[in-house]
């Protein structure tokens, strides 16, 4: 069984309605990791500035629930020290693979923090048109990862996850073929992390898609989806 990543949206235009500002999440037996996010990445979403992202997180950093595990959802590495000085260790969890700051594989490194390098192309704004890949995606994906996996040597980064990037600059067709190859990924040797919660190219199978997941290390989910997955996970799977 994978574990769990509930997902904590502080944020009044997250994707997902019940998971802005849920702090039941923490007490929620099922969940091992809890993913704090300020900042919406929802195809569309407005721009946020640093001071504001920070003043949605800093009330919530000061007063956490003891017992999960915290990653930070954030493409910012100021915001991961500011994080860091108020509660120590946590994962980094970057929807850029530092590409929107160099400084982020760095400072992550620096600080000994995991970190989570996901694959997308452009911005909220502009990913939905962005889903052409020559190649095809999974060829994408393993240049991708390859070429990460050089700048984290060289920033010194030891500890990384790998999220795929469900929903980031891809088609309902592509992330299935992602899903159904998700193997193809652990060539890179480290731990897989797939996002499938309330995505729009889940709509009429998410069951399947949920099950695929099952071959990931780390699944993040809504809290209202976090049921239907363990569900998924009692049944026999049809992926192998």
């Amino acid at each position: 069984m994978p574990q769990i990543e509930g997902i904590l949206n502080l944020t009044p235009d997250s994707f997902r309605e019940s998971s802005r500002y849920d702090m039941d999440i923490f007490r929620n037996p099922k969940v091992d990791i809890v993913d704090i996010g300020a900042v919406s990445s929802r195809p569309g979403a407005a721009p946020v500035s640093e001071e504001q992202e920070w003043a949605r997180l800093e009330p919530v950093l000061s007063h956490l629930p003891r017992g999960k595990r915290i990653s930070l959802d954030t493409t910012r590495s100021s915001i991961v020290r500011r994080a860091f000085g108020l509660i120590g260790d946590f994962i980094v969890n970057d929807i850029s693979a530092g590409e929107d700051d160099p400084q982020m594989l760095r400072t992550a490194a620096e600080l000994g923090l995991e970190y989570v390098a996901m694959h997308k192309r452009g911005t909220p704004a502009t990913m939905d048109s962005l889903c052409r890949y020559e190649n095809g995606i999974m060829n994408e994906l393993l240049a991708y990862f390859a070429d990460f996996a050089h700048r984290a040597r060289e920033a010194g980064l030891e500890r990384w996850i790998l999220d795929p990037g469900l929903g980031f600059a891809k088609t309902p067709e592509q992330n299935m073929e992602i899903l159904y190859n998700l193997k193809a990924l652990r060539v890179f040797g480290r731990p897989i992390l797939t996002g499938p919660s309330n995505k729009r190219f889940t709509k009429g199978r998410e069951e399947e898609v949920l099950r695929l997941c099952l071959q990931s290390d780390i699944v993040r989910l809504h809290s209202d989806r976090i049921d239907f997955f363990t569900k998924a996970n009692n049944r026999p799977t049809s992926y192998e």
